[in-house]
């Protein structure tokens, strides 16, 4: 791991309170009555392999920090098993919306997903190139501040679905251009946030399309 990024772990920690925010008053609090049988089994196998996996992706900068590599390469090759289970959990989600009243919010987890496939089998190919790996699974990271910012917009704050979208998209668009720029400084390949950009920008472009 770059020098540079010795601290990623600790701000991947925020995924959790955020994920908490988010999902609070829709999702924990109700439990466990939200764990009854037949109610809603796939929203609860989502969860847990999401969570899993930001798990994961938090672990492995601190396994790296603190030189456990195998332990590492061990959690990289079960993502192998638990990006594509996360993916799947998808499909419920997406049946369930097409059925829906309003059919077009397929666009949040259709989009979500697209994005972590490109991350994440970028991430995959460049497995052996520590620096662009990394930053690719950084991408991948940013895309669950969407469901989380999402949620935390109009639940805690009464903002509209647009004006959470568009802070979700500058607060994403912050992150990724101070990475550039930090990079830039440091004379690393900033590539991979490059790509990032232009992923969150196609998802902006689409979300004004459809919703706009």
């Amino acid at each position: 791991m770059d020098k540079s990024y010795k601290y990623l772990g600790y701000f991947l920690l925020l995924l959790i309170p955020l994920t908490i925010a988010g999902f609070f008053k829709t999702y924990i609090v109700q439990f466990p009555n939200n764990f009854k049988p037949n109610n809603n089994w796939f929203i609860h196998l989502h969860a847990i392999i999401a969570t899993v996996w930001i798990l994961m992706l938090i672990v492995q900068p601190f396994l790296i920090l603190n030189r456990k590599f195998a332990i590492h390469r061990t959690i990289g090759k079960l993502s192998y098993i638990v990006f594509p289970l996360l993916v799947i959990s998808f499909i419920p989600q997406i049946i369930r919306i097409l059925n829906s009243e309003n059919p077009e919010n397929i666009f949040f987890p259709g989009a979500d997903c697209v994005l972590l496939i490109i991350f994440y089998s970028s991430a995959i190919y460049y497995r052996k190139m520590s620096p662009k790996h990394m930053r690719y699974m950084i991408a991948t990271a940013l895309v669950f501040l969407g469901p989380t910012i999402g949620r935390i917009g109009p639940i805690w704050f009464g903002w509209s679905e647009i004006l959470t979208q568009n802070v979700q998209y500058t607060i994403i668009y912050f992150i990724l251009i101070c990475l550039i720029f930090y990079d830039k400084s440091k004379g690393k390949d900033y590539n991979p946030y490059l790509v990032a950009v232009g992923g969150f920008a196609l998802h902006q472009i689409v979300f004004h399309i459809i919703f706009l």
